[in-house]
């Protein structure tokens, strides 16, 4: 088993993408039947963070219609569980350091397609910002809780 204090934090994204009703989009995991999650990804080399915010949100969802409200003022970090070390991200990290996104969607419901090139999401819905950490994996629950809190004013 690879030791995870060496591996180093895998940069990322995140978008807490909310509707008109200020209901949180979330989608169900393809690999995880039990995991619901916001949209997230890593951060291509050379790639800014406000860039690779759209592009994740646009390959994970298919949403491009989009206002940038907030960007989180700190970076969240997680670490995985000791069962996920080495088998996420071919074992070269150990958790995520992410800047967040609150972002408000401006499309259409028709625009919304997982069907993408490489699906992440088997079905989605809108939720209330509070009951995102019952729907999260547990390893996650405290970055959620922390990102509801920091976006409060908004959400």
């Amino acid at each position: 088993m690879t030791d995870k204090k060496k591996l180093p934090y895998r940069k990322g994204v995140g978008i807490m993408l909310i509707n008109k009703q200020k209901k949180v989009f979330v989608g169900k995991r393809i690999d995880n039947a039990e995991a619901w999650q916001m949209p997230q990804g890593g951060i291509d080399k050379g790639e800014n963070v406000i860039n690779a915010m759209k592009r994740e949100l646009k390959e994970e969802t298919g949403i491009s219609s989009i206002k940038i409200i907030k960007q989180s003022a700190f970076e969240h970090i997680y670490d995985l569980p000791k069962n996920l070390i080495g088998k996420l991200w071919k074992g070269k990290y150990g958790g995520q350091n992410q800047t967040w996104f609150l972002v408000q969607f401006t499309g259409d419901e028709k625009e919304i397609n997982l069907n993408q090139k490489h699906p992440e999401f088997k079905e989605w819905r809108w939720i209330e910002a509070k009951k995102l950490p019952e729907l999260i994996v547990p390893f996650k629950r405290g970055l959620y809780e922390k990102l509801i809190l920091e976006f409060k004013e908004f959400i």
